[in-house]
């Protein structure tokens, strides 16, 4: 129910706003890598400017969550370290007691 809700509030706005703008900015712009001299017809192209727009966007997006993903991998590491020590943990209890519930004390609520 609130996956519907976050669509129907969320995304179909979204949508609408980026169709209305593809549709409105259909006229091919000239795209250049060299600021310095922007004639250069092998380093310039005409596209539409939505496409330009969409573009820059996707780029973003994979450029953030790459640094988003880089930077939590401190994080990632140490919840590998963690889980295998917790392993290894674990097999050493269960090999040292062969009765597993023999060597836990009881607790009290």
């Amino acid at each position: 129910m609130l996956n519907r809700v976050v669509l129907i509030i969320v995304v179909v706005p979204v949508a609408v706003a980026l169709i209305a703008l593809a549709v409105a900015n259909r006229a091919p712009v000239a795209f250049t890598l060299d600021p310095f001299n922007p004639g250069n017809p092998a380093l310039t192209t005409a596209l539409p400017l939505f496409v330009l727009l969409f573009l820059a966007l996707a780029c973003g997006m994979i450029i953030g969550s790459l640094v988003t993903w880089l930077r939590q991998g401190r994080y990632r590491r140490e919840a590998r370290a963690k889980s295998k020590e917790v392993q290894n943990l674990l097999r050493q209890t269960s090999q040292s007691a062969p009765d597993a519930g023999a060597g836990v004390p009881a607790t009290r609520a």
